[in-house]
């Protein structure tokens, strides 16, 4: 329910229902978007506004939607409703192409996946889709009876094929016989040689100069304009000619007949081909609200049934076209009314705003319950009101002999007898039109019976009692419309919260009003008005000073908490890779010790069972030499990787040594430390070789020299080339090896984590674009030991969002994904966590 009867121009919504026909392919739809109408059912609501938002994905998919002709047969099929009439070759041509788009766009909606379980890609229009009678053989008989002109074809029935076949053997012999005697009047002079036979009256004949049309018997039929030639048809093709009119009357009576016969067919099948005129008419305007919706930026957001707005960087569409062909920006609106705050009184300077806040309000929910997506923020929530009234703009009626202000109590009547609270009201200018006292305090007595009646509101005013009512009761919330003291121009931004000033004295002053008048009247008003209103202005400008610091923190904040999140998982792929490369190193030591043993082994037993066999011998020897030289080569490789090692670790202590300098108290006094004395070696000690890795445990000292045990093999070395480990230091060491990881794939690996990015951005690619470079993304974080990915894909209408969260679960790898934390993107960016 509406009031008043002209709200539609008031919220601009006959704009609107101009736009989404303009979209439209056919009078049918165009007939839906006239019939367009307010829903309180939450149900309904819901259900075209998924329909328009599966459309709006169909249009942003790859596969191309039939609409070549939507075509509105339904005035022919009414025509031949009584017996005896026929559907003609153009109406019965526009009734095919349109039976097969019916079928066509049917058979789009299906699953692509044949299988039996198989679920359709738009499952709401896919339902809607499956009630709809589609007629494919009554297309193939059409397709039997016209070509793909639309004429009647020859094969249509046998006579008039033959009729056909005599028409052309007619006009043959028509054709011979005046091509001799036209070259016969050219050898005589009489026709110029560049002249042709010409058609007149449907029959073939001669230009002829008069001077001798009497040259050449036959009839004239016609002449020219200017006298100049006449048109004569030889004796010879007269009966010819005629013969050609009888067979085309022939011909005329034959498709006649076959075109009546087709009807009589068709007549009894005009309701269920009615049936289905309507759900292209219905698709032609789901189609053109989905358009309109992707011009405006609209998102689908389903209501809740109940009243409620709860709307982030709503914009109004109207405002957001015009501003788009100028190229200047929409300010959003930000807004949320429910139970507990249900009447926003929005104050503030004139020209600032308000007017637009209001029919901003206005129009996106009459839109939304309209069944049109409206642009908003998809983390906002929306609702389904009852009733929706409205008191905007001047209602001055000579007719009815109302004035402004009398008009605007009628309203008010309509409004507390019938508001409850699932009503909307919006009022522009409230109680404004008379002596302001008693219209503020009409004013303030209806706003308290529309709280009483627990309605829903947007309400603009300059009163201060009203303002003040909103800050004293609960139910009701103040609003502002921004304003720039410093440039005294409006911010069009709206505050909720606080009442806004008018700032009446400043736009005075700027517009060069005098300041003796300025003076006079703020003595008039007093001066607690003024400094009240001055106390206004400096709430809202220290709002704004503290909400730009809050937003500067937040930003702050996210950014350190982005660097402390990567550098936590530098450290963490660091530790990994360092573990992983332990790993082979272990294992490949054990390898090569276990090949030595064997190697060693085996040479004695050859040795032994060859005996004098010296060649035999000295061919083991080699061949031990050999296997040496090769671990040689290897240890080499080893140390080489070992110094590497050994120099970070050393400058990470060194780098340890100076933070716990700064933080300990004895550094800035150095006599403080005293260094501790150094322990002999003793038996159980953990060592290693210096400069080496491999960490051995003492087993014996003898003298300078200490029997060391390096896993399975015991070494004698010199104590002096001994050095003592710690067991933290013993757990890293022990785990340190060589790796026969290739130098090129080692480089390649590192220069991959160099690089590597943790985040991709998708927006602007396609469906199949995009999913490849997640695939790729994905793997290479997978290799460099990525522990989570963020993958930015914008929110749009969430299509690159679904195809990536269908694609996520079936990769191995990946543990889990959500959406971004509100304040770093939302659901414009998938956070993927890897095993």
């Amino acid at each position: 329910m509406i009031y008043p009867e002209n709200f539609e121009h008031k919220l601009g919504f006959d704009k609107i229902r101009e736009l989404v026909a303009a979209q439209c392919l056919s009078s049918l739809g165009r007939e839906q978007v006239e019939a367009i109408r307010f829903s309180a059912d939450a149900t309904v609501v819901a259900e075209e506004l998924e329909q328009t938002g599966e459309f709006v994905r169909i249009l942003q998919g790859e596969r191309a939607f039939p609409a070549n002709y939507f075509i509105d047969v339904r005035p022919t099929l009414s025509r031949i409703r009584p017996e005896g009439t026929f559907a003609d070759e153009p109406e019965l041509f526009d009734l095919k192409r349109s039976l097969q788009t019916i079928v066509d766009i049917t058979r789009f909606f299906r699953p692509v996946d044949k299988s039996d379980d198989a679920q359709p890609e738009y499952p709401v229009l896919a339902a809607m889709a499956g009630r709809v009678p589609v007629f494919p053989q009554l297309v193939r008989d059409i397709d039997a009876i016209l070509d793909r002109y639309g004429r009647t074809k020859d094969s249509a029935s046998a006579e008039l094929a033959r009729i056909r076949r005599d028409m052309s053997a007619v006009s043959g012999s028509i054709s011979r016989n005046l091509q001799s005697i036209l070259r016969s009047a050219q050898a005589e002079g009489w026709v110029d040689r560049d002249t042709a036979p010409t058609m007149r009256d449907g029959r073939l004949v001669i230009p002829v100069a008069p001077a001798f049309k009497r040259r050449i018997r036959g009839i004239v039929h016609d002449e020219s304009a200017t006298g100049k030639t006449v048109y004569i048809e030889p004796e010879a093709v007269v009966e010819a000619n005629n013969r050609i009119r009888e067979l085309e009357a022939e011909e005329r009576r034959e498709i006649v007949r076959i075109l009546t016969a087709f009807t009589d067919v068709l007549r009894p099948l005009v309701p269920d081909i009615i049936q289905s005129y309507e759900f292209l008419s219905v698709i032609d305007f789901i189609r053109a609200k989905a358009r309109f919706a992707e011009s405006i930026g609209a998102i689908v957001t389903l209501p809740q049934n109940e009243p409620l707005i709860d709307w982030q960087e709503a914009v109004h569409p109207l405002l957001l076209l015009a501003h788009r062909k100028a190229g200047k920006e929409v300010v959003p609106l930000d807004l949320s009314l429910d139970r507990d705050r249900r009447l926003l009184i929005i104050s503030g300077p004139n020209a600032g705003g308000k007017s637009v806040c209001l029919k901003t309000v206005g129009l996106l929910q009459y839109m939304l319950q309209c069944g049109i997506p409206i642009p908003l923020h998809e983390h906002s929530r929306t609702g389904i009101f009852e009733r929706i009234f409205i008191d905007i703009g001047d209602e001055q009626s000579i007719e009815n002999d109302l004035s402004t202000y009398s008009s605007h109590l009628t309203n008010m009547k309509y409004f507390v007898r019938h508001g409850n609270e699932r009503t909307l009201l919006l009022i522009d200018e409230f109680g404004s039109g008379t002596e302001p006292l008693i219209g503020g305090a009409l004013a303030e007595a209806l706003l308290e019976r529309f709280n009483r009646h627990r309605a829903f509101g947007v309400i603009t005013t300059h009163y201060q009692n009203l303002k003040q009512y909103a800050e004293d009761h609960e139910g009701v919330v103040n609003g502002a419309m921004l304003y720039d003291r410093n440039l005294m121009q409006p911010l069009f931004r709206l505050s909720v919260g606080h009442p806004g000033s008018s700032f009446a004295i400043e736009i005075a002053r700027k517009i060069g009003l005098p300041d003796d008048v300025i003076a006079e009247a703020s003595e008039k008003v007093g001066s607690d008005y003024v400094d009240m209103d001055k106390y206004l202005q400096d709430i809202v400008r220290d709002k704004r000073y503290w909400e730009n610091k809050r937003q500067n923190i937040r930003r702050r904040e996210k950014q350190l908490e982005e660097l402390v999140a990567r550098y936590e998982q530098d450290l963490e792929s660091v530790n990994n890779q360092r573990k992983a490369i332990i790993g082979e190193a272990k294992e490949a030591a054990q390898r090569i010790v276990g090949e030595a043993n064997a190697r060693i082994e085996n040479t004695i037993r050859e040795i032994r069972e060859a005996q004098a066999e010296k060649e035999r011998t000295r061919a083991a020897r080699r061949e031990l030499d050999a296997f040496k030289e090769t671990v040689s080569q290897t240890n080499e490789d080893d140390e080489r990787i070992a110094r590497k090692m050994e120099q970070v670790r050393q400058r990470q202590e060194r780098r340890k040594e100076r933070k716990s300098k700064k933080q300990s108290p004895t550094a800035s006094n150095p006599s403080a430390a005293q260094p501790k004395a150094e322990r002999p070696l003793a038996t159980g000690d953990a060592v290693r070789m210096k400069g080496q890795t491999a960490v051995g445990s003492v087993l014996e000292i003898q003298g300078k020299q200490a029997v060391v045990a390096f896993g399975t093999i015991k070494s004698t070395v010199a104590t002096e080339r001994l050095e003592r480990v710690d067991q933290a230091a013993l757990k890293r060491a022990t785990t340190r090896s060589a790796t026969f990881l290739s130098a090129h794939t080692a480089d390649a690996m590192h220069e991959k984590r160099l690089h590597f990015r943790q985040e991709i951005d998708l927006r602007g690619m396609r469906g199949d674009e995009a999913l490849q470079a997640v695939t790729y993304f994905i793997d290479d974080a997978i290799q460099v030991g990525a522990d989570r990915v963020r993958i930015l894909h914008g929110t749009g209408n969430g299509i690159l969002r679904q195809l990536i969260r269908q694609y996520l679960p079936t990769v191995p790898g990946v543990a889990h994904f959500a959406d971004e934390d509100i304040r770093l993107g939302g659901a414009g960016i998938t956070v993927v966590d890897l095993e």
